[in-house]
């Protein structure tokens, strides 16, 4: 059952002929089929369900292939959702720190590939797709008795909210408030999970970066400077943690739940937060009734494994100990050490011991290796030696998969 000792965080440096096959598709407006995307998908998404099995991984994924960004399509398939094009900048929080990284050089308007809902949310399972149309190309290069080990990552559910002003998430038509934009969020994602789930789903990681955001003075900051907000940017976590709630709250028991709280690895190896875990790690623990929590620490930035304290026992955490934008190998010796001075702080809270709380640890790299199409730091060498080197620390630390 997942979490696995040796994890990653979903996407995998794509290779050459994808990305030609959809630079092709872009530049000379041809259709996927007409370019042949179909199959050439098919074979670099079998080639990376091989390369992860070789080297002994068992939450095996696509490597977000199917996807140019790790969001995938799932918003844009949702019945209401409007994508925008060239927005205005009034209608963002232009201290959130991806719109801050997306915004045109002189000119303040966002680039597309962002909706809002322009009526009332729905899910409709002949539209919902790309998620499905995932887990089945993968599950073709896996035994039908290890479907269950297949991880599929997933957007979190406050993505196109947070990063819009107050009440801009929604037009007015569709929704009076926040409450009752949230409340059809749930319903969507409910009904996609249980899609999923009915399709073999049993282990899904939602991708998190604004749960990292909650952690940044920056960001605090100008939540707190914009008069337009209503309530606390504590709130607001609040908020985001009920919804996180309400949307797994029809989940069977075996289907395995994990947030990963993504600091960035954008184009260049560019992240995005930084900031401890501290100020949220209680909260965030105790009340996201998640089974797994995936940090990133591979640098300074995330502050101490203090936070860990506050794991409660019937929870998890993978160790985001190796970087994605640094081609360095770590040391495996350092890296085996800090792992077991996570343990120590994991148990200090639990009251068990470290041995025992080492079972409730995992390792994997901080980010994913390609978050986007292409522009990243790392070669398909330096991913292979990254992943190989996580197995090898799993292996001497748990000697279990």
């Amino acid at each position: 059952m997942p979490p696995f000792r040796a994890e990653h965080m979903g996407s995998l440096l794509r290779p050459q002929r994808l990305l030609e096959v959809r630079e092709a598709i872009r530049e000379k407006g041809i259709s996927p089929e007409e370019a042949g995307l179909p199959a050439v998908e098919e074979e670099a998404v079998g080639n990376v369900v091989k390369l992860q099995q070789e080297l002994g991984f068992k939450a095996v994924n696509s490597g977000e292939f199917n996807r140019t960004r790790f969001w995938g399509l799932m918003w844009d398939e949702f019945e209401g959702t409007v994508r925008l094009q060239d927005a205005d900048a009034s209608l963002f929080r232009l201290y959130h720190p991806d719109v801050v990284s997306l915004i045109e050089e002189k000119r303040q308007v966002m680039p597309g590939d962002s909706v809002i809902a322009g009526s009332k949310l729905r899910h409709d399972p002949a539209k919902s797709q790309s998620n499905l149309h995932e887990l089945r190309l993968v599950q073709k290069f896996v035994p039908q008795q290890e479907w269950g080990n297949i991880k599929l990552t997933m957007i979190t559910p406050a993505w196109f909210h947070m990063r819009y002003k107050q009440g801009r998430a929604y037009t007015k038509e569709a929704y009076a408030n926040d409450a009752e934009y949230f409340k059809d969020v749930a319903k969507v994602y409910q009904a996609e999970l249980d899609q999923l789930y009915k399709a073999g789903l049993r282990n899904v990681q939602f991708d998190d970066p604004g749960l990292a955001y909650f952690c940044s003075d920056k960001f605090r900051q100008g939540w707190a400077e914009d008069l337009d907000n209503i309530g606390t940017v504590d709130d607001l976590l609040d908020a985001y943690i009920d919804l996180y709630n309400e949307c797994i709250s029809k989940l069977p028991a075996d289907f395995h739940t994990g947030v990963h709280l993504c600091r960035g690895n954008f184009i260049g190896g560019r992240f995005f937060s930084e900031g401890g875990y501290d100020i949220i790690a209680q909260k965030l623990f105790t009340k996201l009734n998640v089974n797994t929590f995936y940090l990133e620490y591979d640098t300074e930035r995330a502050g101490g494994f203090e936070p860990l304290k506050f794991l409660p026992t019937n929870k998890n955490v993978v160790i985001g100990a190796i970087s994605t934008k640094l081609r360095q190998l770590e040391d495996k010796e350092e890296v085996k050490q800090r792992i077991y001075q996570a343990a120590k702080f994991v148990a200090e809270g639990s009251g068990q011991t470290p041995e025992e709380a080492l079972k409730r640890i995992s390792i994997s790299p901080q980010c994913g290796f390609s978050t986007h199409e292409s522009g990243y730091p790392l070669t398909e060498e330096d991913q292979r030696k990254k992943l190989a080197l996580i197995r090898q620390i799993a292996d001497e630390i748990w000697g279990e998969p």
